[in-house]
């Protein structure tokens, strides 16, 4: 946990002050055993009342005094943890913002839920106790050793032997069930992911009648945490009989040999008292240090966890080209005319893939092999090919979520990674294959294109993605309140307020990953046209499974394993590209009979 710690150098007052405090209390508690010695030698074998009182009133004092010491520690100490779970999460958050793709697929969404709440909550409460008790339970042992010598030397020699044994006992203990703990809690973070996969695939469940299934599953998961649980709960259960025997031992001794030299005049009764009371609290501060040790061990384990998250170094460099300077500046400067792009070999592609290969992390084959292709200004391209096939993967390289393996992507006659990244993303809207909608107005979703866009760009972004017939009839229009996940929508609502937000963007580059899937053929056909028609005319890609999504496209690029199996437009593909006929024919059965 040491690079953690840099987020406690803003507290280090607090991490001063928080355990000064505790050992102020503690040191006011070690005076209590030689004021009640006084008050049984003093008071009661004199019959002194005032004594007594005053001794009494000496107690209370020690008692308000140690509380407000102990209030203040815990002030310090709570503002400190409080302050460093803040930082850590906030510098984990910002990491995983700018770690790609790539290294998003490899650690896991899940595990990063985990990291950012569970363990930083852990770490947290690691750093509390730390400052709290780490320092106060040695200096108690340690003190009540010491004032345990000065009330009577041979009397302390108990101590002598008491203590190693205990020592032996509490963190013998702990050392066999510290492993077993992180056992218990891997067990555990294995019900948790069982537990979010049932909760997010519900559905799926019910529809294929797994509940039974799921339920063993469960159960067995269950099982298998319990048993471990109680295994480690046995033996950390010895810990309370075994401290208490030898204590209970060492307080035996200690009456009987204070018995003795109190017979003889050489120890008072309230110093045998004062022995006892100490022997108490080093039992008391032996027993809340081994469980301080293995809270912080715990606490460790979740730091340790997190460092590797915030080590994990994104392969993906942003360039220093601004888009600006290099993408068109006015959009009817690159209109699009196929003859005139065709004619003059001097027009900038925009998106141009040269000889590309991708393939992911701990992949065993490339996923895209070999793929070239240009996408002039303004044309649409649709990618087309069966599922796995590397359609997505293809459209993934243009705003960067991937780079490529082998080969170069360009857009407007640049390499992507010469790009700054977040200048190049601005200028593409990215609809992917599921719509994420988060919680909020559909207003505020929108603006997630634009947040400067006005109502005039939001109305027309409704109407090209054919989602302003839905939007009017929702009280409120664009104030509706959609709830996390667009729970409150149908897909086909969903889809077409994700593709509304890209547009919202005005992009120069327009990606429809598969994005019309829950969309009827009708609705889908009007969308590509409106599209068609805008007048910002930005270079489509449209990815679909469907032929007659990609029907009418300038060039469609046809996939089959991850290689090119052709590029062309349908009528040529019709009549020289058998995956794409068979694609074709799969979709209208009644063409393939006229063309038999």
């Amino acid at each position: 946990m040491k690079s953690l710690l840099i987020y406690l150098k803003n507290y280090r007052k607090e991490t001063i002050l928080a355990p000064l405090f505790k050992m102020l209390e503690a040191s006011f508690e070690l005076f209590v055993p030689l004021v009640m010695a006084s008050v049984i030698d003093i008071g009661i074998a004199h019959k002194d009342r005032v004594y007594i009182v005053k001794m009494c009133l000496v107690l209370v004092a020690l008692g308000i005094i140690g509380l407000i010491c102990s209030l203040t520690a815990q002030y310090f100490s709570a503002k400190a943890a409080a302050g460093f779970g803040t930082g850590v999460r906030h510098a984990l958050f910002a990491h995983i913002q700018h770690l790609g793709f790539s290294e998003m697929d490899e650690i896991g969404s899940s595990t990063l839920v985990t990291r950012m709440t569970s363990d930083v909550n852990q770490t947290q409460a690691g750093v509390n106790l730390v400052l709290r008790l780490f320092l106060r339970s040695p200096f108690i042992v340690i003190g009540a050793m010491v004032m345990s010598f000065m009330v009577d030397v041979k009397a302390a020699f108990v101590f002598v032997v008491v203590i190693p044994l205990l020592s032996v006992v509490v963190f013998g203990i702990m050392m066999i069930t510290m492993p077993l703990y992180k056992k218990v809690q891997s067990y555990l973070d294995g019900i948790l992911l069982k537990t979010r996969e049932n909760l997010i695939g519900v559905r799926v469940i019910r529809a294929f009648n797994k509940e039974e299934q799921e339920k063993d599953a469960f159960e067995e998961n269950n099982r298998l945490l319990t048993k471990e649980q109680k295994f480690v709960g046995r033996i950390s259960g010895l810990m309370n009989p075994l401290t208490y025997i030898i204590v209970n031992g060492g307080i035996i001794a200690l009456i009987y040999i204070g018995a003795i030299r109190v017979n003889i005049g050489s120890l008072t009764q309230g110093e045998v008292v004062a022995l006892v009371n100490y022997m108490s609290q080093i039992l008391v501060e032996l027993v809340k240090l081994a469980n301080l040790i293995i809270t912080v061990t715990k606490a460790a384990a979740c730091g340790k966890r997190i460092e590797a998250v915030l080590s994990v170094k994104p392969e993906m460099k942003s360039g220093n080209i601004l888009c600006a300077e290099h993408f068109p500046k006015e959009k009817e400067l690159y209109s699009y005319s196929k003859k005139a792009a065709l004619s003059n070999e001097q027009t900038i592609p925009a998106v141009e893939f040269s000889h590309v290969s991708l393939t992911y992390n701990n992949a065993g084959a490339a996923s895209l092999k070999d793929i070239s292709f240009r996408a002039m200004p303004g044309e649409t391209i649709g990618i087309i090919g069966g599922t796995g096939s590397g359609k997505s993967s293809i459209v993934n390289m243009i705003p960067r979520f991937y780079d490529a393996s082998e080969g170069e992507v360009k857009v407007f006659g640049h390499n992507v990674k010469e790009y700054e990244i977040e200048s190049l993303r601005s200028h593409i809207g990215t609809v992917l294959q599921k719509a994420v909608l988060f919680k909020g107005t559909i207003e505020d979703n929108l603006r997630w294109g634009d947040e400067g866009a006005s109502e005039e760009t939001l109305e027309e972004a409704l109407e090209i993605s054919q989602a302003k017939e839905f939007v009017d009839s929702k009280p409120g229009r664009l104030d509706f309140m959609i709830e996390q996940n667009g729970r409150n929508l149908s897909g086909g609502q969903k889809q077409r307020l994700t593709i509304a937000r890209a547009l919202v963007r005005k992009p120069d580059i327009l990606i429809l990953d598969d994005s019309a899937s829950a969309l009827d053929f009708a609705t889908d056909a009007a969308l590509r046209d409106a599209i068609k028609n805008m007048k910002e005319n930005p270079t489509v890609f449209l990815v679909s499974q469907r032929a007659a999504s990609v029907r009418y496209a300038d060039q469609i690029i046809v996939l089959e394993d991850g290689e090119t199996a052709a590029v062309g437009t349908h009528e040529e593909l019709m009549e020289s590209c058998p995956a794409y006929q068979e694609i074709y024919y799969s979709q209208f059965p009644e063409e393939a009979v006229l063309h038999a």
